[in-house]
């Protein structure tokens, strides 16, 4: 499954375009998605035939306040209404574990709604322990992880080996922030065949001034789809 990161509907046409499986639509502030608003939603929704999800955050951090979460309510109604598929977040304590009260308590105001933890989770004092906590939510589908904060560049390692001792890990992995093509072989040797893809298929790697490029979709699809058959010519040659 490849997701791709839209801003706008053009994005998420060139996406579509590309050979993408889902958009994940959001605003982009300061290095950190945001929530858009609901006439953005709206257009994106009647642009492409893909399940759209949506970003619910409206503000730096890990952590959400009671009014800001009533706002987050109020989207997500509206989002649903719009015929959004589901939803990306997720949110931490001041403590950085898994907020498990504000996640739950998200969770029911989109009902059945499908929903992706965010790379948050990466920002989690302990990713073992934040993985018990996240796993348990109703609802989850999917994580956003990198292994590390500072994406595949320090924490891919680590990502393999969760996926490896954790098969159920890496069914619900979503590799993100930084995938590169190397990285696609052993990710899917390890169980984790889904990509979230954001800098890396507009042209100069800018989320300010280019939009995605279908080329550079296309390209990952035929990675990713070609991967299976890679692995198991390897496998054949080893035996």
């Amino acid at each position: 499954m490849i997701e791709v990161v839209a801003l706008h509907p053009g994005d998420a046409e060139n996406a579509q375009e590309g050979g993408a499986d889902r958009i994940q639509l959001c605003a982009w502030s300061n290095g950190e998605s945001r929530s858009v608003e609901p006439a953005v939603v709206s257009a994106v929704v009647r642009a492409v035939d893909l399940p759209v999800r949506v970003t619910l955050r409206l503000s730096s951090g890990f952590t959400t306040s009671g009014g800001e979460f009533s706002r987050l309510v109020g989207l997500a109604s509206n989002y649903l209404a719009l015929g959004v598929e589901g939803f990306s977040f997720g949110f931490l304590t001041a403590d950085l574990e898994i907020d498990d009260d504000v996640c739950l308590a998200l969770v029911r105001e989109i009902g059945d709604a499908p929903w992706t933890f965010d790379r948050v989770f990466d920002s989690a004092l302990d990713a073992n322990r934040a993985w018990r906590r996240v796993r348990q939510l109703p609802g989850l589908d999917g994580i956003h992880t990198s292994g590390a904060v500072r994406g595949m560049d320090t924490g891919f390692d680590d990502l393999l080996g969760m996926a490896k001792s954790d098969p159920t890990f890496a069914a619900i992995a979503i590799a993100a922030a930084g995938t590169r093509p190397e990285h696609v072989p052993w990710l899917m040797r390890a169980g984790i065949t889904r990509l979230h893809l954001g800098a890396v298929v507009r042209p100069g790697g800018t989320w300010t001034k280019a939009h995605v490029d279908s080329g550079f979709v296309r390209s990952w699809r035929r990675l990713l789809d070609d991967a299976p058959a890679s692995l198991a010519r390897a496998s054949g040659s080893a035996g």
